[in-house]
């Protein structure tokens, strides 16, 4: 047994990494109204709510600059510090908003992307 050896554990370390990534792009159809609450959205007229989590992170503001001139959505919260993004919507104004704001990041700049995702 070394140092390193933990027996059955195995132990993972996450690093941050700079870049250019868009690690999360979510879709929920039908999101529950505590969800709309806990986020503090307007539960009326409740939503498709598309999430994402974009690196450097200053680049959420771009994506919600996309998102909204691309389709019928709202955003519901954006954080430049952390990167993340949650817009509002129709499913297929959101779906669209999504697709959009990869589109932009990836093929215009140069981010590493990831597939949408939907609940």
């Amino acid at each position: 047994m070394n140092i390193f050896d933990n027996g059955d554990k195995t132990r993972v370390i996450q690093e941050y990494v700079p870049g250019k990534q868009v690690t999360l792009a979510h879709l929920i159809a039908n999101p529950v109204p505590e969800l709309y609450e806990k986020l503090g959205l307007l539960i009326e007229g409740r939503n498709a709510l598309g999430i994402m989590t974009i690196t450097p992170s200053e680049a959420s503001i771009i994506a919600a600059d996309v998102a909204t001139k691309t389709s019928n959505v709202s955003i519901g919260f954006i954080d430049r510090f952390s990167g993340s993004l949650v817009i509002t919507g129709s499913v297929s104004s959101v779906k669209e908003a999504l697709k959009e704001v990869i589109h932009v990041l990836c093929d215009n700049l140069k981010f590493t992307t990831t597939d949408i995702t939907h609940s």
